[in-house]
């Protein structure tokens, strides 16, 4: 083999794997400067927050397609369950498809000091940075909020036609039955999920704030209480929109017949 050929032969991994990082870098829902980007999403990308908002309760999973008014709620509910450390990592292609478990656990345990000890431990150079970093990460929250809720509005408007529906048509099957109630406790679960989230979020957000006042002192913690405040209105007028669950007790296993 030639010096040359072996140069490239040599040079081709690194290549790829630089390669590998930037398409992986590209897959996050932030870009620069903490401004949001849109995510490059496919279909059912995110159907596993639905099923897993279902099994956290032990409540049935549906067989059902998902339409799409279903699959934009679980897209636009991902990222106000993740954690806002999480929103930027190499491997955020495997936390967007909830493939890593340990990812789906630390979903659902909640400490209020996580986000503090975040931006003390992260790069950041000032305490200027870390204030500035956790008002990003607030209105970035106050900017996902109302498309949200929005297509939640939709959502649970459908699920009570597609109830009503039900109630007229006596020859559905029990399978198809079974599935379309154990879908609309899905949506509804996954409203529930991300609206409990959001209320973490905001006391992790307020413990950091607090604390950073004392540590380190700065007048631009006015602007970040303002915000912070701005994130709880919001989610305080969406409360209408947060249902319990309608659903009917059935073993799951019946869910899944078709």
């Amino acid at each position: 083999m030639s010096p040359r050929a072996h140069c490239r032969c040599d040079t081709r991994a690194p290549l790829f794997a630089v390669l590998a990082l930037l398409v992986l870098s590209g897959c996050t829902s932030i870009g620069d400067f903490g401004r949001l980007s849109d995510p490059p999403i496919t279909d059912d990308i995110h159907a596993w927050v639905g099923e897993e908002a279902a099994a956290s309760v032990g409540a049935p999973i549906s067989a059902d397609n998902l339409t799409e008014d279903e699959r934009t709620l679980r897209d636009l509910a991902f990222p106000l369950i993740e954690p806002p450390y999480d929103r930027v990592r190499w491997d955020a292609v495997v936390y967007e498809y909830g493939t890593k478990g340990s990812f789906q656990r630390e979903l659902w345990t909640f400490d209020p000091t996580a986000y503090y000890r975040h931006l003390q431990g992260e790069m950041l150079r000032s305490s200027a940075a870390r204030y500035n970093q956790l008002i990003d990460d607030i209105r970035n929250d106050i900017v996902r909020i109302g498309p949200f809720f929005v297509i939640a509005r939709h959502v649970v408007d459908l699920d009570r036609r597609r109830e009503a529906s039900m109630a007229q048509i006596a020859d559905l099957t029990p399978a198809e039955r079974v599935n379309a109630q154990a879908r609309i406790g899905e949506n509804s679960l996954t409203i529930a999920w991300v609206n409990k989230s959001l209320n973490q979020r905001c006391a992790s957000y307020r413990f950091a704030l607090e604390h950073l006042a004392v540590a380190e002192p700065q007048s631009v913690a006015a602007d970040a209480d303002r915000v912070l405040t701005e994130l709880q209105q919001q989610i305080e007028a969406n409360q209408v929109v947060v249902v319990g669950p309608r659903f009917a007790a059935v073993p799951a296993a019946v869910a899944v017949a078709r």
